[in-house]
């Protein structure tokens, strides 16, 4: 035990200070530590040589040639005794200086400050002088100082050092050692001067312009001759200084090409002034690959006015070999710059002048195989931006819709998942809707295709020039007269009178879009119009009809009484012409838009009622969705006892935070997580397949790795409640791995929606979940297999499935996502299709002309059948110009759903809607009866050329058996009569096909007696069974050994033979034909009912609806 208070611990007083109290040390804080004062005295000492070196050059100057050769010359010379006056104060101040920081920087070791270089030639050039004042006699001693230049030069970089720590600048390793580089030079040329010219007095009495021209020269490695030294010491001399050249010129080279090199892998910095006086935006982004930037860099210089905008892109990763190839081609060297950094880091993100960017573009890895780590990093680099440039505008990529939320304070943001799964599902119900969204967001001039001597091509591509742009209504000459009006009779006349398509408006006072408000929406003077055309009306050029009239232009191929209007649209760089109609009044008595008589029938075929300018509540065939009273008053008797019994509500639960709520096909009550499993019985059902469902509709099958929280997307237009009880298609997800107890609580309460773990690589899965009596075959690209070692090959696993799928389900439409679009040229891949080798071709002609969609005529992307999400890309880089695009797009999709709202469906022509006869009739016709606004047509013709030889018979007898039948399937089949023909029809196709089998036949061997016609019927039946009959015979095989009924599978049904495409916003006076797909953007039903609540019969109790809206505000 130790008693403290009676120990003495002697405590001691201890003084600390804050700074340097000895005299020393305030001298060293001055003139060393404390960066401001430290930079004025290397300064002074800079000037101080500076001004030595001038006054060596003023005494060369004043000084006379002296007359011989004695080598007293070499050691004394003339000086006046004001310069010596001069250079001995220069002297004294010098020594001081150097004696001082050498005495203030001593650490121990007094030989290292006086061996140090310059302190050698400190003692050289000013102890001489300062002897001379004690010793008159040696006032003419020459002295070298001529010398000081190294000093001056050891002085700048001090000086640059202290400068750039005052003003806390760190990215200055290429200016210094350009500095180094340069005073190296000039100290060695001024040396060589003074040397030459200082020996050469007992020679050639060279002055200091003859030895500058005899230096450069020299170093040149010129050497011309005329001038040359003389004595032995000048020679002598020269040979020192080209050695001492040889030396430190190349150490200098190297340390700049060096760090040239490492500056053009780190990119610099983009300089303030240029970020005050141009403008530029930032792409922020984990790894740049040449396809990304050249998508980006296509779309985003597109338009007009961005023409004047530097691109700065910030990448943690090194330049690609080929971004660094295309970004020295002059178009884009001179306007993008790349930095390598991270947007997490300050420095970087001032490197690129982040704050003073019109925009920052930030953009995930989808090539990543944690799709959820990708979305992490982009999320922090958003947070980092709008950390360090609050008020720059973002524009984020992410991956997984669950992700969103985290970013909801960016400007713009298009979420990836959720647009594919949704455009996926309108695939199904509207065919090619990926195809007719991704011309939307593409910037294009309508070129495409011109030079092809195909008309579909000529169409297809000139229509993909349409465009969504924006004008408010009392500034547009195409809308201004409608003020006032129906936005339907809006939306009609201005499709008559311009060509142009009007979906949407949006109130100055509200910043919800809305698509196609119906009849009963009146145009305002400040409303913003919303409209599809091939340029904006900004660029466009009108013309009277009258002018046209007088310069004998062709109105139209079509006469008659209808006056159908000549809509001329010639696209150019950014101008179109438009036709103008005439707008004087008609009689509303007379039949405007009537079918002529035609001589062989007395009965008129009914005409189209007109457009009302105000919304007559009897005009519009409205229906009640919400009840369903049609469907139920007219449904037979055994759907009625069915146990279908849907509500219509609100999904009570999200798979994640942010989706918007849509009204939807429900369940009255939520399915047991038992009774989802679609190969599985329970004890609530026995089934084990699809096919002892007995569901009366065609399934829609999902192929995907997992069952991720996008997948909602893909049910909810499906289920919306706008779609008909009994249209709605069962849903079977096929997942690799099973889904999580969190998705089956978000999908239990949709009707009709299955999952069964499988994979479409086997067979059996395929064949249990119903592929063989399934509508439409959805193939998601796989997480897993996006990176590759090549980047190209993340597809190839898909691309092989889908192929085996196309091969052994002929008749079965496959939509399928790609990674990279340039793949899709291996869809339906067929070797030896002469047809496919046109269209690769014409897709190389397209990219040489600079075309951005020059995949555009690939047959499964014009046909809706495949779609990459990398092409939704440049909808966020047209965001950028049109602010709306993403809300436009989101609710095309059904992503989004605002109250009055359309959205957006398809209807087919039919036989009995042929004697509309064109598109402009349809549009009156839908305006003065639904209110629907087409926006373009999907149209399948045949296709004239043959598919590939794999098809074609090798017998002329099986060709002749199977000709009739074809022609009979024909005549049965959903192709349109005008233009369909059969293969029989095809003289190329019939003379091929006779000529490979008399050829063949030629070809085999001789025999004799009964072993050669055994041999020969064998090859016979070979022949005669087909690659088709075989692939047949394994899938019928297969579903024999599963238990499977064979009936409905059809081996021999394809469209193999048809091509498909879409016409957005075609002329009006485009012909109809016979199932063509007309895209329509369809008023929201619920804008019709007379309560601001509407009624929702046979809904969920209200606890449920209550809960299910607030965890969607969340």
């Amino acid at each position: 035990f130790i008693d403290f208070d009676s120990v003495d611990l002697g405590w001691l007083q201890v003084e600390f200070y804050m700074n340097e109290n000895t005299f020393k040390e305030r001298l060293k804080l001055f003139f060393i530590k404390n960066q401001r004062s430290s930079l004025r005295i290397r300064l002074f000492n800079f000037s101080l040589k500076l001004l030595s070196c001038l006054l060596y050059i003023i005494r060369v100057l004043l000084e006379n040639p002296s007359q011989g050769n004695e080598w007293s010359h070499i050691f004394w010379v003339n000086r006046s005794l004001p310069l010596w006056g001069l250079q001995v104060s220069v002297a004294l101040i010098s020594l001081f200086e150097t004696i001082l920081l050498g005495y203030l920087s001593y650490k121990g070791n007094i030989w290292e400050q006086i061996l140090r270089i310059p302190f050698i030639l400190e003692i050289i050039n000013a102890v001489p002088f300062i002897i001379s004042i004690f010793w008159p006699s040696l006032r003419n001693l020459f002295v070298p100082v001529f010398l000081n230049c190294w000093l001056a030069k050891h002085a700048l970089e001090n000086m640059i050092n202290d400068l750039h720590r005052a003003i806390q600048r760190t990215q200055s390793a290429m200016f210094n050692q350009v500095l180094i580089l340069i005073s190296t030079l000039l100290c060695l040329i001024f040396t060589c001067i003074c040397g030459i010219q200082h020996l050469e007095r007992i020679g050639k009495k060279l002055n200091l312009f003859d030895s500058l021209y005899f230096c450069i020269v020299t170093f040149s490695t010129v050497g011309f001759g005329d001038v040359t030294p003389e004595t032995w010491s000048s020679k002598l001399f020269v040979v020192a200084m080209i050695c001492v050249a040889l030396v430190v010129l190349p150490i200098q080279f190297e340390q700049l090409a060096y760090l040239w090199m490492e500056r053009q892998k780190s990119g610099g910095n983009y300089s303030r002034h240029r970020a005050q006086t141009e403008k530029h935006v930032v792409l922020c982004v984990s790894s740049l690959k040449i396809d990304l930037l050249m998508d980006f860099l296509n779309e985003f210089y597109a338009h007009p006015r961005l023409q004047d905008y530097y691109v700065v892109i910030l990448c943690p990763t090194e330049m690609d070999v080929q971004v660094r190839r295309v970004l020295q081609i002059p178009m884009w060297s001179q306007r993008v710059i790349y930095l390598q950094g991270s947007a997490l880091k300050d420095q970087d993100l001032l490197r690129a002048k982040m704050d003073d960017a019109e925009a920052c573009f930030i953009l995930s890895s989808r090539c990543e195989v944690d799709r959820t780590s990708s979305d992490h990093q982009t999320i922090l680099r958003a947070w980092a931006v709008k950390d360090f440039a609050p008020n720059c505008p973002l524009y984020v990529q992410i991956l997984k819709p669950e992700n969103k939320f985290h970013i909801k304070f960016a400007d713009h943001v298009v979420c990836e998942e959720e647009f594919k799964y949704a455009m996926l599902a309108l695939n199904c119900i509207c065919p090619a809707t990926s195809t007719l969204i991704t011309l939307l967001v593409h910037t294009s001039r309508g070129q495409e295709g011109q030079q092809s001597p195909e008309q579909w091509q000529k169409m297809y591509g000139r229509c993909s020039g349409n465009e969504v742009y924006h004008i408010v209504l009392e500034e547009s000459t195409f809308f201004a007269e409608y003020e006032g009006k129906s936005f339907t009779y809006a939306s009609f006349h201005a499709h008559k009178k311009f060509g142009v398509c009007l979906i949407g408006v949006r109130r100055e006072d509200n910043k919800n879009i809305l698509l196609n408000p119906g009849p009963r929406y009146i145009m305002n003077a400040t409303d913003i119009c919303f409209y599809i055309n091939i340029t904006k009306e900004e660029n466009s050029a009108f013309k009277n009809q009258d002018q046209q009239r007088n310069s004998n232009v062709p109105r139209s191929f079509y006469h008659g009484p209808s006056r159908l209007p000549v809509h001329s649209i010639i696209a150019s760089m950014g101008t179109v012409a438009i036709d103008l109609q005439d707008t004087s009044c008609r009689s509303a008595s007379g039949p405007t838009l009537s079918l002529p008589v035609e001589g062989s029938k007395e009965l008129r075929r009914p005409s189209i009622a007109p457009v009302l300018e105000v919304a007559d509540t009897s005009s519009i065939q409205t229906c009640d969705l919400l009840s369903d009273q049609s469907e139920d008053e007219t449904a037979p008797d055994e759907e009625i006892s069915s146990n279908l019994d849907y509500a219509k509500g609100y999904p009570p639960y999200s798979p994640y935070i942010g989706s918007s709520p849509t009204f939807c096909h429900l369940l009255q009550e939520k399915v047991p997580f038992c009774c989802l499993r679609l190969d599985k019985s329970c004890q609530h059902n026995y089934y084990e397949d699809a096919k002892a469902y007995g569901f009366k509709n065609k399934l829609i099958i999902v192929a995907a790795e997992t069952a991720g929280n996008g997948l909602y997307n893909f049910i909810v237009p499906l289920r919306a409640y706008y779609r008909p009880k009994k249209e709605l298609n069962p849903i079977v997800l096929l997942l690799d791995n099973p889904p999580d107890m969190h998705f089956l609580d978000a999908i239990c309460w949709f009707p009709m929606v299955y999952y069964m773990v499988g994979s479409i690589d086997n067979l059996d899965d395929l064949l249990r979940c119903g592929v063989t009596f399934a509508a439409n075959m959805v193939v998601v690209d796989k997480e897993s297999t996006m990176s590759a070692e090549e980047d190209y090959m993340a597809d190839a696993k898909t691309i092989v499935n889908v192929q085996t799928l196309f091969r052994l389900f002929s008749s079965l439409s496959i939509i399928t996502e790609l990674t990279h679009p340039a793949n899709m040229r291996f869809m339906q891949f067929r070797a030896k299709d002469c047809y496919s080798l046109a269209l690769s071709k014409l897709e190389k002609k397209e990219r040489e002309r600079g075309s951005n969609l020059a995949f555009m005529f690939r047959l499964p992307f014009a046909a809706g059948r495949v779609f990459s999400i990398s092409m939704l890309d440049t909808l966020l880089y047209q965001s950028f110009v049109k602010d709306y695009m993403i809300s436009i797009t989101r609710l095309l999709l059904g992503l989004d759903t605002i109250p009055g709202s359309g959205f957006l469906c398809s209807m087919k022509i039919t036989e009995d809607d042929l004697w509309i006869r064109t598109y402009a009739r349809l549009y009156q016709k839908l305006c003065s009866s639904t209110g629907d606004v087409p926006i373009g047509i999907y149209r399948t013709e045949s296709q004239k050329l043959t598919t590939s030889e794999s098809q074609i018979s090798i017998s002329v007898e099986d060709w002749e058996d199977t000709k009739d039948s074809k022609e009979q399937g024909h005549h049965r089949s959903n192709h349109r009569n005008s233009t369909s023909s059969d293969q029989s029809d095809h003289p190329l196709l019939r003379r091929k096909s006779m000529q490979w089998a008399r050829r063949l036949s030629r070809k085999g061997p001789k025999h004799s007696g009964k072993t050669a016609e055994k041999i020969t019927q064998q090859r016979l039946n070979l022949y005669r069974r087909s690659e088709r009959q075989e692939l047949a015979e394994l899938v019928k095989n297969r579903m024999k050994h599963l238990g499977l009924s064979t009936v409905g599978y059809d081996e021999m049904n394809d469209h193999q033979s048809t091509l498909s495409y879409i016409l957005i916003n075609p002329s009006p006076d485009t012909r109809l034909e016979l199932n063509d797909v007309v895209y329509l953007i369809r008023p929201d039903p619920l804008a019709y009912l007379p309560n601001s609540e509407p009624s929702r019969k046979n809904s969920i109790c209200n606890a449920t609806n209550q809960d299910s809206r607030e965890e969607t505000q969340l």
